[in-house]
């Protein structure tokens, strides 16, 4: 995959300025898409674009991709494309739409730098884009015929079978096909759900699949968003949490994700917090059944006891696990937990446990908190590459410049 030689010149030189202006590029090309299609407000989270986040993954993307092709010792995209593959595919996103997103990414960065873009300029970065879209439509369509996908109808029906109330804001949902069988997918991956809203419109959003394959049968757990200083709660959360019960219809999408378990025998370190559990949780029940003498270390921060989601499960199957150590950190009333283990009280802290430094570890919570806790795993040893993450949203690993990986790693498989 390589830019004709005019146009490795032309953005070589002008690389810089657009980096400098994505987010602003990105800005403008939101709105003015959705103006002129509102369909694809079907298709892209309204919170993560309100909040901005939609608008920096995108320009991130856009730019490290632009930077690969115009350098060879920049990190390989390869993995970044993955990760979004799968975002896309779980949202039913298809070939047609990235002509759209084509004309009017381009029309907002001409929009942004004015004169400054020649249609020299502008044919060199309209190669960029379609070197990039073009890439991800072939991994998105192998995605889609992998699991037996029609990109056309890219949502099945599930019935919810039961439910279960997790704690006061978390519940978990098992979900059946109303025909045909769950597709095959591997621990740690997520499904979409999308609900028609009261107001009209229709939302979809990412859960993680919280089991392990079942064969029949999915679950997903979800904790209902509500609103901080005044935003509004989550939309599709609280849609689910007032609405979803034992037989309601929902539009699934086909698992997808790239944060999955392997078939491997070494030490595993698994760390989580808050609703991070989900794919922690589905890779516990895996093991649980498979590989039940696999070393593993698993760590969970959470605001109480109380909060711990899946924990009466979780404590089942790590009973059933020959080789495994776990410490919990509670903010509240650790003292009183009835744990397995005594809880810790406050943040996590990794600083006095030992961890094999040829462990593989998967990690899931905030972004902060996974930032903090890669540093100390590194710390100990563990090599940057066989530290593994799943992010809620928008992937903005690298969007804190003093966070960013090394420039010998790849923002999107750290």
């Amino acid at each position: 995959m390589k830019l004709s030689p005019e146009s490795e010149q032309i953005v070589a030189a002008t690389a810089g300025v657009v980096a400098a202006h994505a987010e602003q590029i990105t800005r403008t090309f939101y709105p003015d898409m959705f103006a002129a299609h509102p369909e694809l407000l079907q298709v892209f989270n309204k919170a993560n674009q309100a909040i901005g986040e939609q608008p920096q993954a995108l320009a991130a993307s856009v730019v490290a991709f632009a930077v690969q092709l115009i350098d060879p010792a920049a990190p390989d995209f390869t993995p970044v494309m993955q990760r979004i593959a799968h975002k896309h595919v779980s949202l039913g996103i298809g070939a047609t739409q990235y002509t759209i997103v084509g004309h009017h990414l381009l029309k907002a960065v001409k929009t942004v730098l004015g004169d400054a873009i020649t249609p020299e300029i502008a044919a060199a970065w309209d190669e960029v884009y379609w070197l990039f879209g073009c890439s991800l439509i072939a991994e998105e369509a192998k995605l889609y015929a992998l699991a037996g996908t029609d990109p056309a109808h890219p949502w099945r029906e599930y019935r919810v079978v039961e439910r279960f109330e997790e704690s006061d804001e978390v519940f978990s949902l098992l979900l059946a096909p109303v025909e045909g069988e769950v597709p095959a997918h591997s621990t740690g991956q997520y499904v979409a759900i999308a609900v028609d809203l009261p107001t009209g419109e229709r939302q979809p959003r990412q859960y993680t699949i919280s089991s392990g394959p079942r064969g029949d049968s999915l679950r997903v757990t979800i904790k209902r968003v509500r609103g901080i200083d005044g935003a509004p709660d989550g939309q599709v959360s609280t849609w689910l949490h007032e609405n979803a019960q034992p037989g309601t219809i929902l539009d699934v999408s086909q698992p997808a994700g790239d944060m999955v378990l392997d078939d491997a025998d070494g030490p595993l370190v698994l760390v989580s917090a808050g609703i991070g559990i989900t794919p922690i949780a589905a890779i516990i029940e895996d093991l649980s059944r498979r590989q039940p003498d696999r070393p593993v270390w698993l760590f969970h921060a959470d605001k109480s006891h109380e909060n711990h989601a899946l924990y009466a499960g979780l404590r089942r199957q790590v009973l059933a696990m020959s080789d495994i150590r776990s410490q919990n950190w509670y903010e509240v009333g650790a003292e009183s937990a009835p744990t397995l283990r005594p809880a810790r009280q406050g943040f996590m802290d990794l600083s006095d446990i030992e961890i094999p430094a040829d462990a593989t570890a998967f990690m899931c919570g905030p972004l902060p908190f996974m930032r903090g806790t890669r540093l100390a795993l590194i710390e100990k040893g563990l090599d940057s590459e066989k530290i593994h993450y799943e992010v809620f949203g928008p992937d903005l690993w690298a969007q804190d410049p003093g966070n960013a990986p090394a420039e010998d790693e790849v923002p999107a498989s750290v």
